[in-house]
């Protein structure tokens, strides 16, 4: 007979290890530390990606993931996370909103390459093969 286990259960291997950790309290402790360590490290990252360039928001949320294997907080806070995405989601894909987003960002490109335009129309832009004096380029 074949037992059939649940969806969000984690694998017999890593349940077994995990049993056999917390039998032992230095090495539960240790095993805490070290997920507390590491989701806490992924999670900083994040943050600081937030105001540098890279993925930021994944950051946080993968070092949501590693705590919540070992704490219900961050268990609790990862479901908050979750139920956040999936209504900023649901708002994105509006119609109107999506229309109103596409017809801003069109608006907002034209107006960019107006300036553009006019900015190099008022300074006498000059393409680089176009310069006949190259004294300044030296």
């Amino acid at each position: 007979m074949v037992v059939k286990e649940e969806k969000d259960a984690p694998p017999r291997r890593y349940r077994r290890f995990r049993d056999n950790m917390r039998r032992n309290p230095l090495l539960n402790t240790a095993w805490r530390i070290g997920v507390f360590t590491v989701g806490v490290t992924v999670a900083l990252g994040g943050l600081v990606m937030m105001i540098t360039p890279g993925p930021g928001m994944l950051g946080i949320l993968v070092g949501l993931a590693i705590l919540a294997t070992e704490f219900a907080w961050a268990r609790r806070a990862l479901n908050h996370a979750k139920a956040a995405a999936e209504r900023a989601k649901e708002r994105a894909l509006d119609p109107k909103r999506r229309r109103r987003n596409a017809i801003l960002g069109v608006t907002g490109g034209l107006l960019a390459g107006a300036a553009v335009i006019g900015y190099l129309a008022v300074y006498d832009f000059a393409l680089p093969w176009q310069i006949q004096d190259v004294s300044f380029w030296n």
